[in-house]
């Protein structure tokens, strides 16, 4: 008797997930309960361009302001959080789990025409906003030259 492990899924399922209930018996080959940081921890980032610069959005529910870490070492800028696990959490009996919140760590290289002394950053509704304004342009100023 071979034992064939089901995953009890909604219907509306996409070709990986299929592919994934197909491929069950090998999870060490494929990405079924593998831990890897691309795919586990992997935190999805919007960059976009506005009137004065640049803004950065990245998705991160489950956080406290508190525990985002926002770094810049020279040109690049490392967005980080940390999840503290409780003791409390270990003891908890779960009928079904669904969804865990890790660990993540972001970098991004920063551009020469962003003033690094204004970068500011904002955590509303689980979407962290990092405001990247551009450097004032400093155009030379037209000198008059008087004729002696």
């Amino acid at each position: 008797m071979t034992l064939v492990r089901f995953k009890n899924q909604p219907v509306d399922r996409s070709f990986n997930n299929l592919m994934d209930n197909f491929f069950t018996p090998f999870a060490s080959l494929y990405r079924d309960d593998v831990q890897t940081s691309n795919s586990k921890h992997f935190v999805p980032a919007n960059v976009k361009e506005v009137e004065n610069g640049y803004q950065l959005e990245l998705v991160a529910p489950g956080f406290a302001k508190e525990d985002f870490k926002i770094d810049l070492n020279q040109d690049i800028l490392t967005i980080s959080a940390e999840i503290k696990k409780d003791a409390e959490e270990k003891t908890e009996k779960h009928i079904r789990k669904e969804y865990q919140f890790h660990s993540f760590r972001r970098s991004f290289t920063i551009d020469k025409t962003i003033d690094t002394d204004a970068i500011s950053a904002l955590y509303v509704n689980g979407v962290l906003t990092l405001n990247l304004p551009k450097k004032a342009e400093v155009k030379p100023q037209a000198k008059q030259i008087d004729v002696l």
